[in-house]
């Protein structure tokens, strides 16, 4: 099942379960399909919703980039779900990257809809983006107008992107647009995204929030320096719940490195029975 909020103008995809709920909040440039694989792991023991950020994927654009309106912009989605809901119960909370950076804002400011969190490579400290530069360079580089095929835009994009999985990554950004200016375009909002990097690696003030009570898992690539010891002491001081977990041979995108790593460990910490068949990879 799939729905887009009138109000936050967010798009979401539901895949079905028994247990509880959980929201899958997605990377800079990522969709919340990105998450399926994860989320069908999960099931049938939880049910799965998976979010498009503003500015990304089927979900609304908008004038300006901040993550206190994000994040409201998700409550919102959330609220009206509740709202439509028989029995509502506060969400498991699921966020890497820039999504990690919402979904933490968002317990902070709404502990009441965060039943639990996980933080999934990314700290609630300023970080430099410098390393996604080129990858606004070469998506912007791509000729839309004179675009014929996907293999066209994938060598376009292999100078300043030459890992092939990165590319993969992005190139499920472009669609074709046959009522366009252009045959083909970038489905995110990728002037305002691209002009806004320093934004998206800070970490907002939130009105001295006061600290998110409920459990916080914080999965951590081992090769990666989103989460660094110097930063735990600003996580722990928002979240004093949190338990950190550092994954071996992963790198930012932990879910996509050591995805079976990555599905135990949020069943352990969401408390949901292992399948039958003790399969827990996706």
């Amino acid at each position: 099942m799939s729905s887009t909020s009138p109000r936050s103008t967010l798009f979401s995809t539901e895949l079905e379960g028994d247990g509880p709920t959980v929201v899958f909040l997605h990377g800079l440039f990522g969709q919340g399909k990105n998450w399926t694989s994860i989320a069908k792991a999960l099931a049938p023991a939880a049910r799965t919703l998976l979010v498009d950020l503003p500015n990304h994927g089927r979900s609304g654009w908008t004038d300006e980039f901040a993550y206190p309106e994000m994040a409201a912009a998700v409550a919102d989605h959330l609220d009206q779900r509740s709202a439509a809901a028989a029995d509502p119960e506060p969400y498991a909370l699921v966020g890497h990257s820039m999504g990690g950076k919402v979904a933490m804002a968002l317990a902070l400011r709404r502990p009441d809809l965060v039943h639990q969190l996980c933080v999934v490579d990314v700290s609630p400290v300023t970080a430099q983006l410098s390393s996604f530069d080129p990858y606004v360079r070469g998506m912007r580089a791509v000729d839309l107008a004179h675009l014929t095929d996907r293999g066209q835009a994938d060598l376009a994009l292999t100078g300043e992107v030459p890992d092939p999985t990165i590319r993969g990554f992005l190139l499920q950004n472009l669609r074709r647009d046959a009522g366009g200016p252009y045959p083909w375009r970038w489905q995110m909002n990728l002037d305002l995204l691209g002009d806004h990097l320093a934004e998206l690696g800070d970490w907002p003030d939130l009105d001295a929030a006061a600290p998110y009570p409920g459990p916080v898992l914080w999965l951590a690539g081992a090769r990666s320096a989103y989460v660094q010891p110097a930063f735990v002491p600003a996580m722990r001081a928002l979240f004093p719940r949190v338990q950190l977990v550092r994954v071996k041979d992963a790198g930012h995108w932990v879910h996509s490195d050591q995805p079976r790593v990555f599905v135990a460990a949020l069943r352990q910490f969401l408390h949901l029975p292992t399948p039958p068949s003790g399969k827990v990879e996706p």
